[in-house]
């Protein structure tokens, strides 16, 4: 779980090497690989009957579309994001995207919110209102990422299907735009493809930077408590915040720092809420458990 989010943590260092590539072309680049790399995976577990049956209901084709279309967006603004020097927005989206899920639940499914709660998503709200009044304009960025993201897993919840099949069929959608834009790039001849092999390696390795982490993140999901991996999943935005500040050197306002110390607080409000949650939940289970045994 820890691997899985130092490397979305430190992927900013890694299309930072890329960015004399247009963010157009590395995302059908990204798409194109990732497909390759996942379709790998699942012929060598042989699961591709998997993606067959994904793709055969055209209801359940809607949402992994949807979902598809969502994650682009994401995809795009996050390398985006870098290229313009602006990774620094990138991790505040990243920061936020847990409180967005929690208000999404309550919209969606109906959840309800203790004090703490409310209190952790009212902060990240204000946080986001005094960047934007000191910035002049609202950080859309981050609340790009955050939404898309917020919205992409409320999709996903729709699935019963696995991660790296669920993520191999919404690939397998765009990976026909993404060669069609490939192929118009080359016509035209702005490809950056094979300019040079670092470049070519790069853009080929990127669908292993997409898998790897998936992967992981899949495995250890199904042993990490959820509290724990809500907790360790903030690796990713620091990294991406160290990256940013510590690495590319973008600056760092007043209002930067007030934001990030109030979405900083929320976060930790809101884990300790889950926190309280998940222990008080495991005493009942335990106290349950012991008067079936009895």
């Amino acid at each position: 779980m820890v691997l899985a989010c130092l490397i979305w943590g430190t992927a900013p260092l890694y299309y930072k090497l890329l960015v004399h590539v247009p963010t157009d072309e590395i995302l059908a680049h990204r798409t194109l690989w990732s497909f390759v790399t996942f379709a790998l995976i699942l012929v060598a577990q042989r699961r591709m009957t998997e993606l067959c049956t994904a793709l055969s209901h055209w209801r359940q084709v809607r949402v992994i579309g949807l979902a598809a279309l969502l994650i682009s967006v994401n995809w795009f603004l996050f390398i985006f994001s870098i290229q313009i020097e602006k990774a620094t927005e990138s991790s505040l989206g990243y920061y936020i995207f847990p409180l967005v899920a929690v208000v999404l639940g309550v919209l969606f499914f109906g959840e309800r919110l203790g004090r703490l709660q409310w209190l952790a998503v009212g902060l990240a709200a204000v946080g986001v209102l005094v960047l934007t009044l000191g910035q002049g304009v609202a950080p859309w960025i981050s609340l790009v990422l955050a939404t898309t993201f917020g919205l992409y897993g409320l999709l996903k919840k729709k699935l019963t299907l696995g991660p790296v099949v669920t993520v191999t069929a919404e690939v397998a959608l765009l990976t026909p735009l993404a060669v069609l834009w490939l192929i118009k790039t080359q016509l035209q001849g702005q490809a950056h493809f094979t300019h040079d092999v670092l470049t070519m390696g790069l853009l080929i390795f990127s669908g292993m930077v997409t898998a790897l982490p998936l992967i992981l993140f899949s495995r250890a999901a199904q042993h990490v408590p959820l509290a724990t991996m809500g907790l360790i999943q903030y690796i990713n935005p620091t990294g991406q915040f160290l990256c940013a500040v510590m690495v590319f050197g973008e600056p760092l306002t007043g209002y930067h720092v007030t934001t990030f110390a109030m979405i900083w607080l929320a976060l930790a409000l809101y884990s300790a809420s889950a926190l309280y949650h998940e222990r008080a939940r495991r005493k009942i289970g335990r106290a349950s458990a012991t008067e079936l045994a009895d």
